[in-house]
């Protein structure tokens, strides 16, 4: 009889608690869903801004350049402040000061006032982001729900940008471009009502850890410099002496960096971290596939609105296809595929789907059709991505010590984020370039010529997408281990080593 009665107390105990860590998943993929789409929902809404406020083409890439820059820059060390300070504290701030800066932005009445704006977003993004991957990484620890709830957030984390498509082009037709900011201050109130509910909050065993100033300072200048560095080659060229000299800076604080973090008694980022060979790998994947992301939103988009003059809401919905193939594709990763094959099957496999479908765009023309040539690429590129980041991001946190959950969440977003910016600056390089070449050696230049040197720079920009995309094929085929070679994603604490006690 005590037996049974044991049984019957611990089972609608064990429910509540299931059912708590999925509502715990609903608010961070809330927080997950707000800082992704922010990186695309302006974009749509900058013409709008621009004729309202009265800026210049050449300030206009810096409301998108001071959101990147603050957020690439603050990612680790708001990684790190999550493991030190507590992750639900964290995420809470992280929500009401995204909150906050967005409504400054919304109600901008200057150019400095939104750019300004839109850093504050990038900081506070930063310090929510890697937050939220880590409570998520800390609340699901049982394997089968670990995998259902990394192929929910690898969905977002790869869809993100274009639901940001989507809803800024809804925003800016049928309301008006400051929406696209306020928006964020609605789903933040749900966030953080849902943080205070169900996120939980452990308590702190042992002492607490000292935050590495030095590795801080300088991992944030690098991070910086890279951002900055790509950004303004987007913009000045390759020859700028700023992009040279900041990527030469950030390369020159990187080594210090690493150096430092060898010798630090508290360091920032364990390099054991990134040495691991799954985790470099996942890291690395996460960056290709970033970069290539960020190649596809950019130049469909472009030749969406501006090749077959789509409004901005029609371009938003020719990408929702592609959002629910990702969908579907993470969710069967992370159940079936991935527990079955592992990430050295299945990563490999999404870049190879993604050079595929990059390489068929390749061939869109001004007289092409959605249903017969935008639509198949892109479901390839969806089902691509959806086996490459759930895969990823789960083999990145997998098995990390809980005292560092929260840096190494952070180096999957600075991986997509380094990746996207790395991305953004070499393919529009690249596609302005060969534009130009196309123009020169098709005198005069008319504007029928125009039209199919865009053409010409787009395809340009997708065949150096899918190299990206074939090179991470090779990479992850050769770097990620097999499955019972070191590595089990049906067991997320792979050894006793990393059995350390919850900090939250």
């Amino acid at each position: 009889m005590p037996q049974t009665s044991t049984v019957s107390l611990d089972a609608p105990a064990a429910v509540a608690a299931s059912t708590r860590r999925w509502w715990t998943l609903s608010v961070v993929a809330l927080a997950q869903l707000m800082v992704v789409l922010d990186s695309t929902v302006v974009n749509i809404a900058l013409p709008s801004a621009q004729a309202e406020l009265g800026f210049t083409n050449g300030e206009r890439q810096w409301i998108v350049t001071a959101y990147s820059l603050a957020f690439g820059s603050l990612l680790l060390f708001g990684g790190r402040l999550s493991d030190l300070v507590g992750r639900k504290r964290m995420f809470i701030i992280g929500l009401i000061g995204f909150a906050a800066a967005s409504a400054l932005g919304g109600a901008a009445g200057s150019f400095g006032v939104l750019v300004g704006a839109r850093a504050l977003q990038g900081a506070f993004g930063a310090m929510l982001a890697p937050t939220a991957l880590a409570v998520l990484t800390t609340t699901f620890t049982i394997p089968k729900e670990r995998a259902r709830a990394f192929g929910v957030f690898g969905a977002i984390a790869g869809a993100g940008g274009a639901v940001g498509l989507l809803l800024g082009g809804f925003l800016t037709e049928y309301y008006d471009w400051r929406w696209n900011l306020y928006i964020n201050v609605f789903i933040a109130i749900f966030g953080i009502i849902g943080a205070l509910i169900f996120v939980s909050n452990a308590k702190r065993v042992g002492p607490r850890p000292k935050l590495d100033v030095p590795g801080t300072l300088l991992v944030s200048g690098a991070l910086f410099g890279l951002v900055f560095g790509f950004s303004n080659a987007e913009t000045e060229g390759w020859d700028s002496p700023w992009c040279w000299g900041m990527l030469a800076g950030a390369v020159v604080l990187l080594v210090a960096f690493v150096l430092w973090q060898r010798r630090a008694k508290h360091p920032l980022l364990p390099l054991a971290i990134v040495l691991d060979r799954n985790r470099g790998a996942a890291y690395l994947s996460v960056l290709i596939a970033g970069a290539g992301m960020f190649g596809i939103f950019l130049f469909v988009t472009y030749y969406l609105q501006t090749s077959l003059h789509y409004t901005p809401m029609q371009t938003g919905l020719a990408f929702l296809p592609m959002i629910a193939m990702l969908v579907l594709a993470a969710q069967l990763s992370t159940n079936i595929f991935v527990p079955r094959f592992g990430p050295k099957v299945m990563v490999p496999f999404g870049m190879a789907l993604g050079a595929t479908g990059m390489v068929y765009l390749t061939h869109l023309g001004l007289d092409s059709t959605y249903v017969a040539d935008i639509l198949p690429p892109l479901l390839i590129l969806g089902f691509g991505m959806g086996s490459i980041m759930p895969a990823s991001m789960q083999t990145a946190t997998l098995g990390v010590d809980r005292h560092f959950a929260g840096v190494a969440s952070a180096m999957v977003n600075t991986s997509q984020q380094v990746g996207g910016s790395i991305g953004t600056a070499l393919l529009n390089t690249l596609a302005a370039t060969a534009a130009a070449d196309y123009i020169a050696s098709h005198l005069p230049p008319t504007a029928a010529v125009a039209e199919q040197a865009a053409i010409h720079s787009y395809a340009t920009a997708y065949w150096w997408g899918a190299g990206f995309f074939a090179a991470g094929a090779v990479m992850a085929a050769l770097l990620f281990r097999r499955i019972g070679h070191g590595i089990s994603l049906r067991n997320p604490t792979p050894d006793r080593h990393h059995e350390s006690a919850p900090v939250q």
